[in-house]
């Protein structure tokens, strides 16, 4: 790996930790530098604003998220039924949740905390959260369901993860689980 796309990846890293703790408004171009050891200059000529910064932080995210669920659905179901497979969604969560460093969905907190002054955050985050209903709803296909499920899983989904945000507690993801076993099963 090059030096510039180590610098890049460390200050990718050192944001979205930080974006994640403390939100976006609060983490300022200084404090990356200080968490990344990437000098402000080199930051800068990689990430002309913070708002750069954010949208390549939360693409980044995005592949991330989109790739840790689809593993995590193969390797935990990947030979079960299909609808083993929507309700691995919900365990997947609540392994997530469970992470020490768990503090909600990096796409509903930034457009909560930005998304009435940043058309590029909203974006964003629906593209990523299309992505996910798009995938929960080849899932409910291949279980020959209603596609309207799909996007009752998300109501679901994204309800446990903001749950689980504020309680601070896996247990939404276990709800969310025996929500969703009754609509598949209805």
């Amino acid at each position: 790996m090059s030096d510039r796309a180590a610098d890049v990846e460390q200050a990718l890293e050192a944001a979205e930790r930080l974006f994640n703790a403390r939100g976006v408004q609060s983490v300022g171009m200084d404090a990356i530098r200080d968490a990344s050891g990437v000098p402000l200059k080199r930051l800068y000529r990689e990430f002309p604003s913070k708002a750069e910064l954010l949208h390549a932080v939360l693409d980044r995210r995005d592949t991330e998220v989109r790739s840790a669920v689809t593993g995590f659905v193969d390797s935990h179901a990947g030979s079960g039924s299909p609808r083993d497979r929507i309700l691995a969604v919900f365990d997947y969560l609540a392994e997530w949740f469970a992470e020490p460093d768990f503090r909600g969905c990096m796409f509903l907190n930034t457009a909560g905390e930005l998304g009435g002054t940043s058309e590029t955050v909203l974006s964003v985050g629906r593209r990523h959260k299309l992505a996910l209903r798009d995938y929960l709803a080849g899932l409910v296909a291949e279980a020959g369901l209603p596609e309207a499920l799909a996007d009752q899983l998300m109501v679901l989904a994204n309800g446990a993860m903001a749950t689980a945000a504020l309680q601070g507690t896996p247990d939404a993801a276990v709800h969310a689980r025996a929500a969703a076993a009754v609509l598949v099963a209805a």
